[in-house]
This record gives structure tokens, C-alpha cells and sequence, in this order.
């Protein structure tokens, strides 16, 4: 059938079950936009302040829902706007769809107004791009989009269209979304055979449960094996909720903050089973002295993975939920009960806790009761920063895809898009934004959206007037030369929201803060509480960059 190319790339969105995109509208979009509002009864269109709010917000969709995430943009300033969004899906391996329009074919080349070319800009931050400058190319380039950001190591893919394609009438043939091709695990059988009997023969084995375990939805696998084979759990930032904090057997999240117990197990381990994670180099902190004592088995679905950054004694290439099937029936009723008491010891030795609050308000006892005072369905969103780890550390994990946070580029101003874009997906759960003045100030212009929508995400500011990561930095290893950390600014967050149409409070203690949350459960519409906590609050323990267990700080 005949129709434009903009409404071609309306009815491939719909071909893949695209219910909600977010985007901002500028003069080489017209055509998409136009299309867009016709179609608005299938797909809704959420409006952004800024094109990285945009980003944010499809990448935070993404993870809160398992679906593609989808933006618009229109060119120059518009596309260039998405790149910070992109990289902090490629990084963390999201699954999203940029759609950008460019200026005419006739003008390219020719430094045309708001004409860039956001292919060559974005190359090394998306599994693939697309540039179309031809109306034929464009349905099969939407469509392969979708199956490569999905396929094999998920992430994002940027299809970048020229105005006359999206003006242009085409040929539409209706057809089912392109079937996407399985990472097949060569020799798997044996190779899960092998890994059996490593994990048959060892004494003091763990499993690290990376983020490519809730990508590859193996999480009830990997709490199989664990009761199985009796093995205790730790993951990193990325692979957080993927086992329950309940569950007797996970000690928490490894690495610079992670904990004593978590960081002693791999130290002390002789084997580790690594699932899913990359061995970045804030889990890895010395590579080479990394599970030192074990044998490392890594699985990853990224043959460019293995072995990049530790060295591991055996491997298998392969989905996470392929290569758990083939091994958990391989592998033996085991009792570890001995080793994960001695966990436990550890955990007892240095448990995760702050002793004492530098200001009225604990950040530990601040994250701990709004746990304790929403359901197990609530999706906790961070930005980065103190706050990110904090809430890494004490917020109590129920279930995968309800904790969003940028792992791999450390995206300060990551959180209130991606809280946007997690309840936009998830509109009968409750979503908590926790993030911190400074990350907070770069994209709270954010609220505007939230208001539009009428989407009651709470905002929980970790107010210390500093920004705090680095400030504890310079604390600790710059003789506290205070370099512009430390921004005297005056912002009125409650005056702020509440001009953005939105509503605030103030509190001062945790008595102030559980009326305050009390009455942001019952505002439909964004709320935000600023909380005020000490300057020189910290995130403990911390393993210094280059450094191992045996460095560990604990004040």
C-alpha cells in the first residue's frame, strides 16, 4: 500500500509493539510529527524538556519494562542532544531505538542549518546505525534496528532519515518483526559438563551475577544453582535485583563500595562463577589480583568480553539462560554451609552499616524507611553520585528490572528520565527517584514532563551542598583542597517544583521525612522532599582505584 515514509516509520513502531515514545519536535521532524498526531490513539508521544531527558527516559523505559526504548529527535542540536542518552545505553547494554530526522538529501554535504551528521557522531556508542537518504532502505533500516538492539549483547541503534524520505510516498508491505537470531552456544553440553565439574569439585565457590543476567532473564536459573549446589551470591551494580537482599545466600554487591562480606568472598573464593558482568574497573579494581586465589569461569554472551580485562581459566560463550539449563542438571547436591558461615562472620565483622550520622538525617536510615514503607513492586531509580551508592548499598532488592542505575558511564542527571520513562512503562507501580543536588541540577528541568503527565514519582534529594563523591575524594586523597565541589548554591527545590507546577517538602529530621512521605503518597503528581544531610557523609567502605581488599576504608 501506498503512504509516506513518516507513516511507514509509524506503522513499523507499531509492528513491534511500540506503545510510547519520547521526543522533542524541531523542522526536519515535521513530517514524523505530523504522523504522529494522527496516530496518537496507538502511540503516545511524551514531550521532553531536553532531547537527553528524552534519552534518558527511553533507556529507563527500557529497563523498567524489558521492551525497546524508543526516542525522536529532530537534527543538528536536536540529534547531538541524544549522544549523552546513547552512551549510557551502549555502556550498560539497553535496548533502544533512536529515530532521528536529518535535512534534505539535496543539503547535505553543504553545512546546511542544523544539518550534522549523528551517524559519524555516534558510530562508537551504538551496536549499528543507519544513515537514509533513500526512500527503499527505510522500512528494512527500521526494522533491523529493532532486531539488532535486541540480538545477541542488546543496545542502542540510531536510525538517522533524511526529510524528503519522511515526506516521500513509499510502498508499506505489513509484516511481522524480523526474527531475532539466537547466540548458539558451541559445544554446550560439554562445555557446561566441564564447568560441572569445577563446580563439583570446589570448596569455597561463588557466583557473580553481572547485569547480562537480567538482560538474558536467568535469574530463577541462577537461584537454582545457588540452593542447588549451595553456593553463596554477590552481583554488581548492573546485575542488582537480581537475587532478593532476603535471600539467604546473597551477601550484596562487590567492588569499591560494595561490602566487606561480598568483596572477602571473591578474595577468598576458589572458584567463581562469573555470570553476565565484564569485570569493569570499579569491580576489578586490580585485575590482576582479582579472585587471585580461584579459578574463574566467566559466561558472556560478548565474545569480546572474555578474558578483556581479567584473566579467567575457562569460559563459555552464550546466553546466560542456555548455559545455566545445560549446567544445573550437571551439577551435584552440594553443602557449603561452612563457607558461607564464614560469609556471615564477615558480614558480622564489618556489616553495612553508618554508625553515626553526621547530620540529623542518616542517609542509610533515609534509603531503609522508604524500603520499608512501599511494596516489593516499587521501582527505585538513581542518578549518580553518593546517593547512587548509598541507595546500592541499603536499598532492599525484590526483583530484577526495579533498580535503574547508569553502571558503565556514570551518567549524573540519568535519574529523573529514566524514573519519566520507568513509570511511563509501569503506570500502576510506584516509582522513587532518589538522586543528589549535584546530579539532580543537571536535568531537573525534567519536572516539567512529569508534571504534564500527571506521573506521581517521588523525588528523594540527598541535599548535602557539595558534590559529595568527589568532595569525599578530595577528603581523602587531595588534602581536602575543596576545588570547585563545593558550589554555594541557594536553590529553593520546594519553591522550584512547586513553580513547575509540582509539589515539595523541606524536612530537617526523619520525623519530618516520614510526614512528608506520607503525604507524597497520597499526590497524584510529581513530589520532591529535599533532605538535608552533612556535607561530610560517606559512602564506606571504599576500596581505593588500584587497590585491593587489604586496602578497604572503613572511615
Amino acid at each position: 500500500m501506498k503512504m509516506t515514509g513518516a507513516q511507514l516509520v509509524m506503522n513499523v513502531l507499531l509492528e513491534h509493539g511500540v506503545d510510547t515514545v519520547f521526543g522533542y519536535p524541531g523542522g526536519t521532524a515535521l513530517f514524523l510529527y505530523d504522523e504522529l498526531y494522527k496516530y496518537s490513539d496507538r502511540i503516545k508521544h511524551v514531550l521532553v524538556a531536553h532531547e537527553q531527558g528524552g534519552a534518558h527516559a527511553a533507556d529507563g523505559y527500557a529497563r523498567a519494562t524489558g521492551k525497546t526504548g524508543v526516542a525522536f529527535s529532530t537534527s543538528g542540536p536536536g540529534a547531538t542532544n541524544l549522544v549523552t542518552g546513547i552512551a549510557t545505553a551502549y555502556m550498560d547494554s539497553i535496548p533502544t531505538v533512536f529515530i532521528t530526522a536529518n535535512v534534505g538529501k539535496h543539503l547535505i554535504g553543504r553545512d546546511a542549518f542544523q544539518e550534522i551528521c549523528i551517524t559519524g557522531v555516534t558510530f562508537p556508542i551504538t551496536k549499528h546505525n543507519y544513515f537514509v537518504n533513500d526512500k527503499e532502505d527505510l522500512a528494512d533500516a527500521l526494522r533491523n534496528a529493532f532486531r539488532i538492539a535486541n540480538e545477541g549483547r542488546k543496545g542502542p541503534v540510531l536510525v538517522d532519515i533524511t526529510k524528503d524520505v519522511t515526506e516521500a510516498i513509499v510502498d508499506y508491505e505489513p509484516a511481522k518483526p524480523y526474527p531475532i537470531r539466537k547466540t548458539e552456544t558451541e559445544n554446550c553440553e560439554a562445555k557446561a559438563e566441564k564447568f560441572a565439574k569445577y563446580i563439583n569439585g570446589a570448596q569455597k565457590p561463588v557466583i557473580q551475577v553481572g547485569g547480562g543476567v537480567i538482560a538474558s532473564e536467568s535469574y530463577r536459573e541462577v537461584m537454582e544453582l545457588a540452593k542447588k549446589a549451595d553456593i553463596p551470591m554477590v552481583t554488581t551494580l548492573m546485575g542488582m535485583g537480581a537475587i532478593p537482599s532476603s535471600d539467604e545466600r546473597y551477601f550484596g554487591m562487590i567492588g569499591m563500595h560494595g561490602s566487606y562480606a561480598a568483596n572477602k568472598c571473591i578474595a577468598e573464593a576458589d572458584l567463581i562463577l562469573t555470570l553476565g558482568s565484564r569485570f569493569s574497573d570499579r569491580v576489578a579494581l586490580k585485575p590482576d589480583q582479582f579472585g587471585k586465589k580461584a579459578k574463574i569461569l566467566q559466561v558472556d554472551i560478548d565474545k569480546s568480553e572474555i578474558g578483556k580485562n581479567v584473566a579467567v581459566a575457562d569460559c563459555i560463550i552464550g546466553d546466560c539462560k542456555d548455559v545455566l539449563e545445560a549446567l544445573i542438571p550437571m551439577t551435584e547436591k552440594a553443602d557449603h554451609s561452612q563457607w558461607i558461615q564464614q560469609i556471615r562472620k564477615w558480614n558480622e565483622e564489618r556489616p553495612m552499616i553508618v554508625k553515626e550520622a553526621n547530620g540529623k538525617m542518616n542517609p542509610q536510615e533515609i534509603i531503609e524507611y522508604l524500603c520499608d514503607n512501599t511494596d516489593k513492586e516499587t521501582i527505585f531509580v538513581t542518578d549518580v553520585g553518593q546517593h547512587q551508592m548509598w541507595a546500592a548499598q541499603y536499598v532492599k532488592q525484590t526483583m530484577p528490572r526495579n533498580f535503574l542505575s547508569s553502571g558503565g558511564l556514570g551518567t549524573m542527571g540519568f535519574g529523573y528520565g529514566a524514573a519519566i520513562g520507568a513509570q511511563m512503562g509501569n503506570p500502576d507501580k510506584r516509582v522513587i527517584h532518589l538522586t543528589g543536588d549535584g546530579s539532580f541540577h543537571m536535568n531537573l528541568n525534567e519536572a516539567c514532563t512529569a508534571v504534564s503527565n500527571q506521573l506521581p514519582i517521588i523525588t528523594v534529594i540527598f541535599n548535602n551542598r557539595v558534590l559529595g563523591m568527589v568532595y569525599q575524594w578530595q577528603t581523602a586523597f587531595y588534602g581536602e583542597r575543596y576545588s570547585n565541589t563545593t558550589p554555594e548554591r541557594k536553590t529553593d527545590f520546594v519553591k522550584l517544583i512547586e513553580a513547575f507546577g509540582g509539589s515539595g517538602f523541606r524536612v530537617n529530621d526523619m520525623d519530618e521525612l516520614k510526614e512528608a512521605y506520607e503525604k507524597a503518597l497520597k499526590i497524584q503528581g510529581p513530589v520532591w522532599i529535599d533532605c538535608n544531610i552533612a556535607e561530610c557523609d560517606k559512602v564506606l567502605p571504599m576500596i581505593p582505584n588500584g587497590k585491593t581488599i587489604d586496602d578497604m576504608l572503613f572511615e
